[in-house]
């Protein structure tokens, strides 16, 4: 049954897309790329976010079949990239470092994709530059700037946008405002949205799925003329609703008894500031930022208060050096994170209970992008990080260590590529999460060992015409991964390891694509079959995704349409109990979304669009959300079948 589903998936994109012409420009699948070695890259670009016009990361990443997203709400949304989740990767916005592990239940990295001009996402081997803690490769997001959203010979413009989601009753309302004057450049962007519960496919209600959400993103810049361009940011993201007592868990049947929801108040917050050079000559290409980054979670219960905040003070002070056969950049880095608690009990008795862990790391890193030949393109770098660690009972550690990659791309014919790349990975010690903090741990006296990884991957792309054949073979080992517990101590660690391949096929007719993605990924902990329980931060049971997407602009008419769909297979190898039995298997399931979206000749600044999403409304659990292997869990569904309608007005 597993290979007939894909059989027929790969024959309908296949027979669907035979039918239209042919045209001269190849077409790149923008789902797996595989250029150099130094860009073995997932790449969700400014194209791709406005036809997938997405309203949480899910939607951002549902064409891409080696990332998923776990939970239907946002604020509890976690990614895994190739199976591994986001806390193992360097993460950024705006080139600001991310601290976001505050809590398991919850989202690491709550963003808001409508402030999103763009997505980079190394899996796995990752340059030196692409900042500390890299142990499975790097995740960068960047926000609209005004040379992205103002017309060409205007000073000033903006934007109003509303949307309605049927399921959940759900409006948002948008609005931004940005211009140029002189060297000085602003933006100013502001959402809000609101809704009730939604429900699943079999109209039951989703627990604690309501919407609060307020995302706002101000920016100023100016340029000299000389080239010298200062830019700060600044990027909010609030939900402030009440969810379900475990965040990311439908139901705990059994147990201490509990609340079925309780008030989450989530907020992030990104300040950056950078410096670079627009018009750089010789070896003098610098950028120099200094980011501020701060998620703050507050749970409010009748006898208790939890308040948690992770944060991070860093920087980069960097230069490109141009070469006649490509470029090196070196640089240094460092960060200031920490990661703190107070609970607190409104009695009898009263008390309150502060933790605190911190940890500074500072840099060095060079790499170098070269092209020895018209055929080949080769990267490599060397970082150096040393790392300072403060515990809850103020123990003092130090550590050092150094982090390698290698990686190239070689054009065997004009029609075939062949990529490869290797990393090892120094990631020193990470920082507890907030929630599990307690003052009573006992550190070891040497210290807590050090993470380490080891990434690897084989890559192909074969371009006939219009079609896009590509292919890739990967594995990550992480090694001593921090696994701290309340009860357990600060220093308990896991091994975890994720290995597998993905297949990608595209065509492209000049005015429309389609494509189909596969991947199969295995992960394990401690060498046992992974689940999302000791899988946690870690990595969490994937197997087998297809996902299909196609797409047609009728220009005369100013008219799009398009569809995705994703086909999870039915995933049986998960946990084993202390018999030596599995947990249940994960379900399979298939998932269906099409659009329609109308640009109107007469009305050029008027966007019309229609959506429905789970056209079949189908009852199920996306893969990534925690808890389907246990039969105690009841796993937060996704919404059933939604009609989603939006109008935006630029001026």
């Amino acid at each position: 049954m597993r290979h007939s589903v894909i059989s027929a998936a790969l024959t309908a994109s296949m027979g669907a897309t035979a039918a239209y012409g042919q045209s001269d420009e190849p077409f790149q699948l923008n789902t797996i790329i595989l250029e150099t070695a130094s860009e073995n890259s997932v790449e969700v670009s400014e194209e791709d976010i406005a036809r997938q016009n997405p309203t949480d990361i899910k939607d951002l990443y549902k064409s891409q079949p080696t990332i998923a997203v776990g939970s239907s709400i946002p604020a509890s949304q976690k990614l895994y990239v190739n199976g591994v989740e986001e806390t193992n990767l360097a993460v950024t916005i705006d080139g600001g470092r991310q601290n976001n592990k505050i809590f398991h239940h919850n989202a690491t990295t709550l963003i808001d994709p409508a402030l999103l001009k763009a997505v980079r996402i190394e899996p796995g081997v990752a340059a030196a530059d692409s900042g500390p803690g890299a142990l499975a490769g790097a995740v960068a997001y960047e926000t609209r700037d005004v040379g992205d959203l103002l017309a060409e010979g205007k000073s000033f413009g903006g934007m109003v946008k509303g949307e309605y989601d049927s399921n959940g009753n759900t409006y948002s309302t948008s609005g931004s405002a940005y211009g140029r004057v002189g060297g000085f450049e602003y933006l100013g962007y502001l959402k809000f949205a609101d809704g009730d519960l939604h429900k699943d496919g079999s109209g039951t209600d989703i627990t604690g799925s309501g919407t609060n959400l307020l995302s706002g993103l101000a920016k100023i810049a100016y340029q000299t003329e000389s080239g010298d361009r200062f830019e700060l940011s600044y990027e909010n993201v609030k939900d402030d609703e009440s969810r379900p007592y475990r965040a990311n868990i439908g139901l705990i049947v059994g147990g201490r008894p509990v609340p079925l929801t309780r008030p989450y108040n989530l907020a992030r917050q990104n300040l950056v500031f950078t410096y670079t050079d627009a018009s750089p000559e010789g070896w003098w290409d610098p950028k120099i930022s200094f980011a501020y980054s701060v998620t703050d979670l507050k749970i409010d219960e009748s006898t208790t208060s939890s308040y948690g905040t992770t944060d991070s003070f860093n920087g980069t002070l960097q230069n490109r050096f141009a070469l006649a056969n490509g470029e090196i950049t070196a640089g240094l880095d460092f960060y200031s994170d920490s990661a703190e608690l107070t609970y607190s009990t409104f009695g009898p008795p009263v008390s309150t209970d502060y933790t605190k862990e911190k940890l500074r790391n500072i840099g060095l890193f060079v790499q170098a992008r070269l092209t020895p030949t018209d055929r080949t393109r080769l990267s490599f770098g060397l970082r150096s990080d040393h790392q300072n660690f403060t515990g809850v009972d103020g123990s003092k550690f130090s550590d050092s260590g150094f982090s390698g990659n290698i990686s190239g791309e070689l054009d065997v014919t004009d029609a075939l590529t062949l990529s490869a790349g290797y990393s090892e990975v120094w990631g020193g010690t990470s920082l507890a999460e907030n929630f599990i903090q307690n003052a009573a741990w006992v550190y070891p006296a040497s210290g807590i060992e050090a993470v380490t990884s080891e990434n690897l991957f084989l890559g192909a792309r074969a371009q006939f015409g219009n079609w896009d054949l590509s292919g890739k073979l990967f594995h990550t080992k992480i090694n001593n991964a921090r696994a701290a517990s309340w009860g357990g101590g600060p220093a308990l660690s896991a091994d975890m390891e994720s290995k597998g391949f993905e297949l990608g096929l595209g065509y492209n007719w000049g005015s429309g694509f389609a494509r189909i993605g596969y991947a199969n990924i295995d992960t394990t902990v401690n060498g046992n079959p992974a689940d999302s329980y000791t899988g946690n931060y870690l990595t969490t049971p994937i197997g087998e995704v297809v996902t299909l997407e196609l797409g047609h602009t009728f220009a005369q008419h100013g008219l799009t349409l398009g569809a995705d769909a994703q086909i999870v297979l039915k995933e049986t190898n998960t946990y084993l109990t202390s018999s030596g039995t599995a947990g249940l298997p994960l379900p399979s399931y298939e998932v269906v979304n099409a659009f329609v979206e109308w640009q109107p000749k007469r009305y050029s600044n008027l966007t019309l669009r229609g959506e429905i999403t789970n056209l079949f409304d189908q009852t199920y659990a996306s893969r990534a959300t925690n808890g389907q292997e246990f039969a105690s869990v009841q796993p937060l569904k996704e919404p059933g079948r939604s009609l989603k309608i939006s109008a935006m007005m630029k001026f």
